[in-house]
């Protein structure tokens, strides 16, 4: 499925991913300017500085696969949909997040076959921890890189008995808080944390969380990467309305379904999920 895609190749897409992140860094230490999108929602010199370094790799890579990206003209799905292969980034996930100095932000690469996130890059270059990688490849595992060390393997956990632990569930810090108060109640022992961008389901990814169900707006280039990550860790990531797995690149719109991101299915959270949302 992604055969094309070498370990040196994805070392060097990581070690790119790594370089545009150092770009939005030096925007980040200094005074910078944020404009409004059409859809309000704001727009940094980082935005666009991470776009152009990630097109600009993208381009160099592989340069026969076509690219989506959030900062990118508009493409119609006439074209879109003759891919079947290509590439979808968000050059700046969780801008809100970099605006506000709080670290919880992200680049994000996924690599899309046939509607499938089948290689994702998630790189947070300003956690408190210091930066850190997450990566996932069909076929190849997922993996967590921090402060430039090696890669070490991640996995989803099972979901673990309630009343010997908590189960720990993850929320946006900005988003539907009604509905997914409305989960929360409906469930056995638990904790709540609140998070920005894909960082969420990378928490998943790896096994640092149990779910998180996004009961909000978002589009596909703010999750694919993190799902190809936290599938390739033997997690999931579901359409809340029919419990199968999202796919890209199906129809006009690039918003996405309402979803919940899990290690594994439990008929607990399923019923939660299904009364709260009914």
């Amino acid at each position: 499925m992604t055969d094309f895609i070498t370990d040196s190749t994805r070392n060097r897409l990581i070690e790119g991913v790594h370089a545009a992140g150092q770009e939005v860094m030096a925007i980040y230490r200094r005074d910078f300017a944020i404009e409004e999108k059409a859809d309000a929602s704001p727009l940094t010199e980082a935005d666009m500085a991470s776009h152009h370094a990630l097109v600009g790799l993208l381009e160099a890579i592989t340069p026969k696969v076509p690219i989506l990206s959030e900062e990118s003209a508009e493409i119609r799905y006439e074209t879109r949909q003759t891919w079947q292969r290509y590439w979808l980034i968000d050059p700046l996930d969780g801008t809100k997040e970099f605006i506000s100095h709080n670290g919880e932000f992200t680049l994000n690469v996924a690599l899309v076959e046939d509607g499938v996130p089948v290689l994702g890059i998630v790189h947070a270059p300003a956690l408190e921890s210091g930066p850190a990688t997450w990566w996932g490849q069909h076929g190849q595992g997922a993996y967590k890189r921090e402060n430039g060390g090696d890669d070490q393997p991640i996995h989803a956990r099972a979901l673990p008995d309630p009343q010997a632990e908590p189960w720990k569930i993850i929320g946006s810090r900005r988003h539907g808080a009604e509905i997914f108060e409305a989960f929360c109640q409906r469930l056995p022992a638990h904790e709540c944390v609140s998070m920005g961008s894909s960082l969420k389901l990378c928490l998943v990814a790896e096994g640092n969380a149990d779910l998180y169900p996004r009961l909000a707006p978002t589009s596909e280039w703010d999750t694919a990467a993190a799902q190809a990550v936290v599938t390739a860790a033997g997690g999931q990531v579901l359409n809340v309305e029919t419990l199968e797995p999202l796919r890209c690149n199906q129809q006009d719109s690039v918003l996405n379904p309402f979803f919940i991101v899990c290690g594994q299915r439990d008929q607990r959270w399923e019923n939660a999920l299904r009364e709260s949302v009914a």
